[in-house]
């Protein structure tokens, strides 16, 4: 499925949940890994206000990028932030939904 990008030039954004591991299988305890890099992923939330509108996503991020330390309230920069559309079936139901992806998130000075 393709993605978008999502321009946050104009935004202000915080972190308002510190990162967790993104597991691959929650039962198993396997962490999701990124396949271009090997790196872990990560999932971090963050409140993007722009335009007099604010939206918290949960984004996974690969644990490269982003520094250790990154806690609630922080003001962020997020890089290469993209949006895909998802949909599988579980247990005979279909879910559908809305994944972030960021290439990394810096602190601002």
């Amino acid at each position: 499925m393709p993605s978008f990008k999502i321009d946050t030039s104009t935004a202000v954004v915080f972190v308002a949940t510190a990162p967790t591991p993104k597991m691959a299988n929650a039962k198993t305890g396997e962490r999701a890994i990124d396949r271009e890099t090997g790196a872990g992923l990560s999932t971090v939330g963050l409140l993007v206000s722009d335009d007099g509108e604010g939206n918290l996503y949960q984004v996974t991020v690969p644990e490269t990028g982003y520094p250790e330390g990154l806690a609630p309230g922080m003001p962020v920069k997020v890089v290469g932030l993209k949006a895909r559309d998802w949909e599988n079936e579980f247990n005979g139901q279909k879910r559908h939904g809305i994944s972030f992806r960021a290439v990394a998130i810096t602190p601002v000075a």
